[in-house]
């Protein structure tokens, strides 16, 4: 009997030593300030605290990470939307259940960059893009859809500007400051650099044009439906990163100007780590950052409607299917 009891006790302390043990999950972004709740969460072990033993993975263009949250690679992503990942998303690979960032107004993320030799010539303005050429990471990136959009906003006929895929954003770097595309959409963090080393010029901000949801927080479609308490799990994380990062740079003086203070200087090393920027770049171009990671839906839909009108994004995709806004409150 008491062997018995003995074996019990061994196979319940056994069960829960296992329940107990961290459940490992892959996170992949961009080495950008936009992903800040993901960094923030790691290195202050909010995702430890949830029982997850986090990884995370740095890509240099959107669509490899929507690829990796696709093929299992990646548990969590966190990027802006392009078409390849509505297309992914379309055919049942992935779930949208929250926000990354989103260009809004008097938040400068993206900043609009001409060559030294465009700039020279006279590319003054933004409104002076058709007849240029832009540098791009892929056909259908967020990038092209910056460019649609300010097409759009000042009728021009989106082909009147020559877009060259470049792969990544380094290589998007390099084109520019040899003169090899004209100008170029770059976050920030990469525009403080350029500006200092004086190797291209500023001409504006894409949240003083074309305010939108830049990027989503997605899964694959397999954990929401077989690890759910995983996935509920993994947003307390990132929703208390996102507040503090909202608290502490999202933030507006009694004038309506940024303000940075004691919460944004303790976050400094933590976003400096994984951006490899300077402070002064990370307060440039800190992005707004909904606390709740709260998605604007309806731009969503308008963005997977500009892709499907431009022959990018197949016509059966509908955002109703990929997006599931039961894990995060508040989302319309």
């Amino acid at each position: 009997m008491h062997k018995k009891i003995a074996a019990l006790l061994a196979g319940l302390f056994a069960l829960a030593a296992h329940a107990a043990e961290p459940q490992p999950v892959t996170l992949c972004a961009l080495p950008f300030v936009s992903s800040a709740p993901l960094f923030i969460a790691q290195d202050k072990g909010y995702f430890a605290a949830e029982g997850l033993k986090a990884e995370i993975k740095l890509f240099h263009a959107a669509q490899p990470v929507a690829v990796g949250v696709a093929s299992g690679d990646c548990d969590f992503g966190v990027t802006g939307f392009t078409a390849g990942f509505f297309n992914l998303a379309g055919k049942g690979a992935l779930k949208v259940i929250g926000a990354q960032s989103r260009e809004q107004p008097g938040y400068h993320f993206v900043g609009y960059m001409v060559s030294n030799k465009a700039y020279e010539a006279g590319f003054r303005d933004i409104k002076q893009l058709p007849g240029h050429t832009v540098g791009i990471t892929q056909v259908g990136s967020t990038f092209e859809y910056n460019v649609g959009m300010l097409a759009d906003k000042f009728g021009w006929k989106l082909a009147s500007v020559r877009m060259k895929p470049l792969q990544s954003v380094p290589n998007m770097i390099a084109a520019l400051k040899s003169g090899e595309v004209d100008a170029a959409f770059l976050p920030a963090h990469i525009v403080a650099g350029l500006e200092k080393a004086k190797a291209a010029h500023l001409i504006g901000w894409v949240d003083d044009y074309t305010p939108w949801q830049l990027g989503g927080l997605f899964t694959s479609t397999k954990n929401v439906e077989q690890k759910p308490d995983v996935v509920r799990a993994f947003v307390r994380a990132y929703q208390k990163a996102a507040t503090e990062y909202y608290d502490a740079f999202d933030q507006r003086g009694a004038k309506g100007e940024r303000v940075f203070g004691d919460k944004a200087k303790a976050l400094l090393p933590i976003l400096e780590k994984y951006t490899q920027s300077k402070p002064e770049a990370i307060y440039l171009g800190a992005p707004y950052i909904d606390p709740l990671g709260r998605l604007d839906v309806k731009d969503v839909y308008k963005q997977v409607a500009w892709y499907q009108k431009h022959g990018m994004v197949d016509k059966d995709v509908d955002p109703k299917k990929f997006l599931d806004l039961g894990f995060i409150k508040g989302q319309e």
